[in-house]
């Protein structure tokens, strides 16, 4: 079985800013969250977890699989989609016309990527390898697998999993220390 789980709180988040891959930890809300997902899902049977290297997901994989025989093998593919010059932004969604707010309301329309930002099709195409090479495999041999992501990321894999068309990209709601499974 597949699953994925997305990173706890951080301050970005609390004040809605656009983390994408800037290295921002869990706040202390977002440890607590980790902590009451390790007593939610301590019985759920997980072979190997593969983690974004960024410190909020590794924080929460750590947290989560806290005395617990089980592996965190970071993996670069696993960090959280880029969104260029925009990272740190704000309230976007309150600036009118703001060009990184594409990505959110039309992403359908979002081609090129926007102040440095990552398009789609980079971002499934790097998610899309690591399935491939690293989780099918393990699938194949019976194994259960986390992944401990985020928002896009986690995104991402679903919609490459249930072949939703881009326009469905944030179509399943991604919430924090919630597991889903693939």
């Amino acid at each position: 079985m597949l699953y994925l789980m997305r990173h706890g709180l951080t301050d970005w988040n609390r004040e809605h800013r656009l983390q994408g891959k800037t290295d921002i930890p869990l706040n202390e809300e977002g440890r607590k969250m980790a902590e009451a997902a390790a007593d939610e899902y301590r019985d759920l049977h997980i072979d190997i977890c593969y983690s974004s290297p960024l410190k909020r997901a590794y924080e929460t994989a750590s947290i989560l699989l806290k005395n617990r025989d089980v592996p965190i093998i970071t993996d670069d593919r696993l960090s959280e989609m880029s969104f260029g010059d925009y990272e740190g932004l704000a309230y976007s969604f309150d600036i009118p016309d703001c060009p990184i707010n594409l990505i959110f309301q039309k992403p359908g329309e979002y081609k090129t990527p926007i102040g440095g930002s990552e398009t789609f099709e980079e971002l499934f195409k790097r998610t899309g390898s690591f399935l491939k090479e690293v989780v099918d495999p393990l699938l194949e041999q019976g194994k259960d697998v986390l992944i401990l992501g985020h928002g896009a990321l986690n995104s991402s894999i679903i919609a490459q999993r249930k072949n939703l068309p881009i326009e469905e990209f944030w179509s399943n709601g991604i919430p924090q220390c919630k597991i889903i499974e693939m």
